[in-house]
């Protein structure tokens, strides 16, 4: 569940790296779904979801974190390898275009006009190039992670993003678990403190459950 770049094991633990990137690419399908929808305005199903608030957030810290304590370091770390150099830059790149991308979304769903006519192809660009982000990362920016940074520097990415998730953790761990398979839930459930572990087998999947996230539950005629 720690993962493998070419067929290498990562030293570092990288299994909530990809708990993170399996979520995200969730969410996208979501998104894909919803606005492909035709029983009613997308821009309104959409505007109103918790599920794209979470996911919007989520990825913002996510990314902020890896951005002020892992490309930051490496930046130091790397003066003398140029070509690892490039590809630390190109993954701050595809970052920085990602943000835009979300913006646009908003502005899409904000307006009446021509807002219905761009939503679509909107979702779309921004599954393509945060998808494309998500594998480049895996396929490449993992493994200069590993070999670039120490045990304590992971660590501190770690630590970050724990701090930037904060009080919303009841619903950050069943939103990060929601579709995994058995194993990588186990996996992440095993990398947690007791409590949080407890907290969420007992109360916060359950309350995670009863949320309707994408819009998609119809309420019953009469109610």
């Amino acid at each position: 569940m720690n993962g493998k770049t070419n067929g290498k094991p990562h030293k570092l633990d990288m299994t909530m790296m990809y708990a993170v990137h399996n979520a995200f690419r969730r969410d996208l399908e979501h998104l894909a779904r919803t606005t492909a929808r035709t029983d009613d305005d997308p821009r309104h199903i959409l505007r109103t979801t918790l599920g794209w608030e979470l996911f919007k957030t989520h990825l913002h810290v996510h990314h902020t974190s890896e951005d002020d304590t892992v490309w930051g370091v490496m930046e130091g770390l790397l003066v003398d390898r140029p070509d690892d150099l490039a590809l630390m830059a190109a993954m701050e790149a595809e970052h920085a275009a990602i943000d835009p991308m979300i913006t646009a979304i908003d502005e899409a769903l904000a307006d009446r006009e021509s807002g219905p006519e761009r939503l679509g192809g909107l979702v779309e660009t921004l599954a393509t190039k945060l998808g494309f982000h998500l594998k480049h990362e895996e396929d490449e920016g993992l493994a200069l992670i590993d070999s670039a940074l120490s045990e304590e520097q992971w660590m501190r990415f770690a630590e970050v993003h724990r701090e930037r998730i904060g009080p919303t953790l009841p619903r950050y761990m069943p939103w990060l678990l929601d579709d995994q398979d058995r194993d990588m839930v186990a996996a992440v459930l095993s990398r947690v403190p007791e409590k949080a572990r407890l907290a969420y087998e007992d109360e916060w999947r359950a309350a995670f459950a009863e949320l309707d996230l994408w819009g998609s539950r119809k309420t019953p005629a009469g109610n």
